[in-house]
């Protein structure tokens, strides 16, 4: 019986997270998640005590997808962080690509105080300390300030792939951080 009650729950998340993303958060409604699920009301209640609970188990996959795929880059701290910037790029050509959805889910949740923020927040405060963590393996001066400006070129690398020309993003991102990272590292990488 759990196993199916977790079945239901998956498929509710799963229909959940492709609506929020092609259509948005906040235009997506709980009767139109519960209908694309093929479930019911008490049903979806059951597992989700509400609409910011599901929203907040998306954004929460989201992260563990995104933790589970940063587990496997090259530990080489250079190599490392090209890679992130190529899957960046590689993501933003992929068909149908609406940004990232932690970026977006700021800009449906305005409110910082909001259990989605929190979410938000802490994926991001994630994403902080795996560059910054590469950074200092790379010996690079004030790690910390430096990976604020990378993740800035990447948040700018997501929207210009949903709003503009994605065919691009990865290398000019890439070149792009390595024009940043470079003046700060005592040994020049590759």
């Amino acid at each position: 019986m759990a196993a199916k009650l977790s079945g239901v729950r998956e498929r509710i998340l799963a229909q959940a997270s492709g609506l929020f993303y092609r259509e948005g958060i906040r235009a997506v409604s709980a009767d139109k998640i519960i209908a694309a699920a093929d479930t019911t009301k008490v049903t979806f209640y059951r597992h989700f005590r509400s609409k910011d609970d599901l929203v907040m188990a998306y954004l929460q996959e989201q992260s563990a997808r995104m933790r589970a795929w940063a587990a496997d880059l090259d530990p080489d701290p250079c190599t490392g962080l090209l890679r992130f910037a190529e899957a960046t790029g590689s993501q933003a050509c992929e068909a149908g690509f609406r940004g990232c959805p932690f970026i977006n889910a700021a800009a449906e949740y305005t409110d910082p105080d909001h259990p989605v923020r929190a979410v938000v927040s802490e994926h991001r405060a994630w994403l902080h300390s795996l560059v910054t963590g590469r950074l200092q393996q790379l010996g690079a001066a004030d790690a910390g300030r430096l990976a604020d400006q990378l993740l800035m070129l990447r948040d700018g690398a997501m929207v210009h792939g949903h709003v503009g020309d994605g065919t691009a993003v990865g290398p000019a991102l890439a070149a792009a951080g390595k024009a940043l990272v470079l003046p700060h590292l005592a040994t020049p990488a590759p």
